[in-house]
């Protein structure tokens, strides 16, 4: 059985705080990095790298907040004029091919992941294992899409009941 919004909702927040954490952290990273270069012109030893990683874990960690809060960007230019049931079923479509997508990304980060692993592949600078930053995208993903697929199955059911009635 697919939990419904209000029982993912603990999941998102929880989600969304560590991210806003670790967008923090690496902003500050990022500014004792500048501080350090232009008073002893040496600056943190791999800030860029840890940077890059920080901030897209940040972002996939709050994917699922902003999925469930439906703060992703929709033009309606061209359903303004359409019904809300028609606009509800396309919104519906809209979150089922957000699964799809969340879906193969989750998917082949965590092939990528594992691949990068097996190459013990890491950073030039600092040496971190590059399949950490591919494994830690994909949880924030999964949950992304699992928002839309409960999402997109609502606005199915809502816009046939309403049909229905």
């Amino acid at each position: 059985m697919l939990l419904s919004s209000m029982l993912l909702a603990p999941f998102c927040r929880a989600f969304a705080l560590v991210g806003a954490f670790m967008a923090l952290v690496t902003g500050l990273l990022t500014t004792v990095s500048v501080i350090m270069r232009a008073v002893w012109s040496q600056p943190i030893p791999g800030d860029v790298e840890m940077t890059q990683m920080g901030i897209a874990f940040a972002i996939s960690l709050c994917l699922p907040y902003c999925q469930l809060q439906r703060a992703n960007i929709i033009v309606d230019f061209f359903t303004q004029s359409t019904s809300h049931r028609r606009r509800q079923m396309l919104d519906a479509l809209g979150n089922l091919s957000l699964v799809i997508l969340y879906g193969l990304l989750a998917w082949r980060t965590s092939v990528g992941a594992m691949s990068v692993r097996e190459a013990r592949e890491t950073t030039m600078i600092i040496s971190l294992p590059m399949w950490w930053a591919y494994a830690c995208l994909a949880p924030g993903l999964a949950l992304a899409g699992w928002v839309a697929l409960v999402q997109g199955l609502s606005g199915f059911s809502t816009s046939n009941e309403e049909v229905a009635s």
